[in-house]
């Protein structure tokens, strides 16, 4: 009964200053709605740029890299044991770009439980003839199916069948770049000359496009046989191995653990993309940090509403104590004010933040630099959505909490006595 009438007592209040209840409201509400939608779209734009950029990247990536050896001869002579030795112009060593063994690591990394998946790939270093131009390229042999499971190749190739690749001999997939300098369609035939000079014809049945131009200037792709076929080499040649684990975090254990088993190079997704990672954790804080400073804002105005409030409502609280309520009830009246405040205005901004995040998301992007993205992105996760709501009812009771100490502390005897 005693709850039930301090519930009246605050209503009475709130209504009695509706119009600066309103505007405190107004003030969570707002907040909260550029919480979420700020939020959401940002961490839609980071869930966009780590699809172009971070899914098209293994979790593990094995191959060999040519380098010099670091155990040099006259390091290993008993007669220069004793002094510091100092060689220069080091080549590197007769090493091989493909993976030894390559057939046996398959079979090894496909039986090991963390594995999702793996994809072979072979890079070859190729020109494109564009008449008498040579154009500098790379044609990448990969496993259609695999490539279309792990990365969602076919995703980006904008024109043509990606299966065309696995079922057409001697065909390629060319990067947009490409085939805009080399003025390719589909059909079309197309010379390449490999590294070591040789030629070969190659059916265009495919346009490739992953948005950054860069890329699309010199990456083209071809089935492991054309590839292997390129490179004049056998059909166990792979100089890449892509791995995709189960568990994203364990890419730098596993890259270490698969380097010494397998006595190759490996690198793993976070050293590889470790800028990208950088840049979506700064974009996600600072989206937070507008968020929160937003609220806090808000608690200020809510702080002085009830503040005046207080100065305004002298008389009604030292009635209130000299009929009998104390100091705990005074105060749970106004931090029933100022919650009510929180829960309305938090309430509103969620729905209001809902329908802006869905606004942002039918407003059309569209530029050369993203062929594959229509909208601007938004994610909708929950979480954004409770951490609003909480941040809005922790902001509005700190807010509310200072004025109803100090009214719960109000003397009804000096009140009464002033008057």
């Amino acid at each position: 009964m005693k709850y039930k009438l301090i519930a009246e007592i605050a209503s009475s209040l709130l209504f009695a200053r509706w119009r600066q209840s309103l505007v405190a409201a107004v003030g969570v509400m707002f907040s909260i709605t550029m919480f979420i939608a700020l939020l959401g779209f940002m961490n839609g734009l980071n869930d966009m740029l780590d699809g172009l950029v971070l899914n098209r990247t293994p979790h593990v990536r094995l191959f060999n890299e040519i380098k010099p050896n670091p155990n040099q001869p006259i390091d290993r002579s008993p007669d220069f044991n004793t002094g510091h030795n100092f060689i220069q112009s080091i080549k590197s060593s007769g090493g091989r770009l493909e993976i030894y063994n390559s057939a046996a690591i398959v079979t090894t990394v496909s039986a090991d439980p963390r594995v999702k998946g793996l994809a072979p790939k072979i890079t070859a270093p190729v020109l494109y003839n564009a008449g008498s131009i040579d154009i500098t390229g790379v044609v990448s042999g990969i496993d259609v199916v695999a490539e279309n499971k792990l990365f969602s190749f076919a995703d980006y190739v904008t024109s043509g069948n990606t299966l065309d690749l696995k079922n057409v001999p001697n065909s390629i997939v060319l990067g947009i770049g490409v085939a805009q300098k080399l003025l390719a369609q589909i059909g079309d035939v197309i010379q390449i000359t490999t590294a070591k000079g040789d030629q070969l014809s190659l059916k265009v049945v495919g346009i490739f496009e992953s948005g950054v131009k860069d890329l699309d200037k010199v990456q083209s792709y071809a089935s492991i046989a054309t590839a292997q076929k390129l490179l004049d080499q056998s059909n166990t040649y792979i100089t890449d191995l892509q791995i995709n684990l189960k568990d994203l975090k364990m890419a730098p254990q596993v890259a270490k653990e698969y380097a010494r088993l397998f006595d190759c190079d490996a690198e793993d997704i976070q050293t590889a993309n470790a800028q990208f990672e950088t840049g979506t954790f700064i974009r996600t804080l600072i989206s937070y940090v507008v968020g929160i400073t937003l609220l806090i804002v808000a608690g200020f105005g809510i702080y002085n509403i009830l503040n005046m409030m207080i100065y305004e409502k002298m008389d009604t609280i030292a009635i209130l104590k000299a009929t009998g309520f104390s100091g705990r009830d005074v105060r749970n009246i106004f931090l029933g004010i100022a919650l009510s405040i929180g829960i309305v205005g938090g309430a509103s901004g969620l729905l209001f933040g809902f329908l802006l995040s869905v606004a942002i998301e039918h407003v059309p992007f569209n530029t050369a630099a993203l062929p594959l993205v229509t909208h601007y992105p938004v994610n909708y996760d929950p979480f954004y959505y409770f951490v609003g709501l909480t941040f809005a009812l922790v902001t509005t009771y700190l807010a509310g909490l200072f004025p109803a100490l100090k009214a719960s502390k109000v003397d009804p005897v000096i009140i009464i006595r002033g008057k």
